[in-house]
């Protein structure tokens, strides 16, 4: 193991691991840094959620070489289909009217961690596993970080240390750096159904006054559930029997896709958006998870965190190839304030969704049925929700 290097990056999911690989070919000496083993990380029952891929992010995907090796495992969404519990609002989002071949994907979170965990392990990156950080201490021209590696105490230094370790980050605490928590009272129970009728690649969100629910194709007849309730609600349904459990589903979400039946075990987490006050402290800058979590209504978190990659990545190499400081402070702010608009406008964006859909006060009813309905008649609205949907940049 060296001690110098250009950038370490704390956290072996997506986030970190992508940003290695994009860029692995710059001649940066990098390094990434991991508190499970492999093992752990694939035994790990996130493994099981489904991530809905913008068709955006998926554009990213196959541009960086990534997409090819999991497209297979991948099912497309050619239609959303939205509609309000009880009410007469809805509307369709539809791929082949945006003359797309999708509007998104839908793919396990363990075969895509997979595939690209392979290819880190297939490159010359560094990977100290497992490794806890538990000090640091920026300098003018470097960052020292103490590791612990079972009994033994490592100390490297970086240029720039990058933050990918999800929503409880060991470096966003380390830094000094807050949050600003906003709780919704709301749970998301996910789970996996079977359909006695076929989906047609089709995304359901149906909005209830507890909250979302979204039925997100996996095959033909399958489909991950991502249902939101009010916490007491949740609970209930999470101590209650299997039986209890589809049948109010079926209630909610009704005869579309005929009978439904569970397949998979049902998993409850508490919902929030959690928000650091900082991206950038010292020569330390967080992506993702560390940096944000957002409600899962509009499907959006994995897709902003995946754009924190990106721009970050481009912005290294730019300053990477002009032989300029990639830790300097000047240019991580610049980075950070640039983030920030995308950050402001999804949030905005997935906040005005859970406000406006998780209500039952009529007069908001009344609207956002009118809402819906008006959508079928303007399709240029349509094509910029549709867009947002997407992953795409709306101007």
């Amino acid at each position: 193991m060296q001690q110098e290097y250009d950038i370490v990056i704390v956290g072996s999911g997506l986030a970190g691991n992508c940003l290695a690989l994009m860029l692995k070919n710059t001649g940066l000496r990098i390094a990434i840094v991991e508190a499970a083993t492999r093992e752990q990380l694939q035994a790990s029952p996130t493994g099981d959620r489904a991530l809905a891929l913008a068709a955006g992010t998926v554009q990213i995907l196959d541009a960086l070489g990534f997409w090819q090796g999991i497209s297979k495992a991948a099912t497309a969404i050619k239609q959303i289909h939205i509609s309000d519990q009880g009410h007469f609002g809805k509307t369709r989002l539809s791929a082949e009217k945006e003359q797309i071949e999708a509007l998104g994907y839908v793919i396990s979170a363990r075969d895509i961690e997979t595939h690209i965990a392979n290819l880190v392990s297939e490159s010359t990156i560094e990977l100290i596993a497992p490794a806890r950080v538990v000090g640091l201490m920026s300098s003018d021209n470097k960052i020292f970080i103490n590791l612990k590696q079972g009994t033994e105490s490592l100390n490297i230094t970086a240029k720039l240390l990058v933050g990918a370790d999800g929503g409880l980050s060991s470096v966003r605490q380390l830094m000094g750096n807050t949050q600003k928590v906003t709780e919704y009272g709301q749970t998301a129970l996910i789970t996996t159904i079977s359909s006695t009728l076929a989906n047609n690649n089709t995304a359901y969100e149906r909005f209830t006054a507890s909250g979302p629910l979204a039925l997100l194709p996996i095959s033909s007849h399958e489909c991950s559930v991502v249902w939101t309730r009010k916490d007491e609600d949740a609970n209930a349904l999470m101590l209650g029997s299997e039986a209890d459990f589809i049948a109010e589903l079926q209630q909610c979400f009704g005869y579309k896709l005929g009978q439904l039946n569970l397949t998979a075990p049902r998993r409850a987490f508490p919902l929030s958006l959690i928000r650091a006050e900082k991206m950038v402290v010292g020569r330390t800058v967080i992506i993702g998870n560390a940096a944000h979590q957002l409600h899962p209504v509009a499907g959006q978190g994995f897709n902003l965190g995946f754009r924190d990659v990106v721009q970050l990545a481009e912005q290294l190499i730019k300053q990477h190839e002009t032989n300029n400081d990639i830790g300097d402070a000047s240019f991580l702010n610049t980075y950070a304030t640039t983030r920030k608009k995308d950050h402001d406008r999804t949030i905005g964006f997935t906040n005005t969704v859970v406000n406006v859909f998780s209500n039952d006060w009529l007069a908001l009813v009344t609207a956002r049925n009118v809402g819906l309905t008006l959508l079928e008649y303007f399709p240029s609205v349509k094509s910029i929700l549709t867009r947002h949907a997407m992953g795409m940049e709306v101007r």
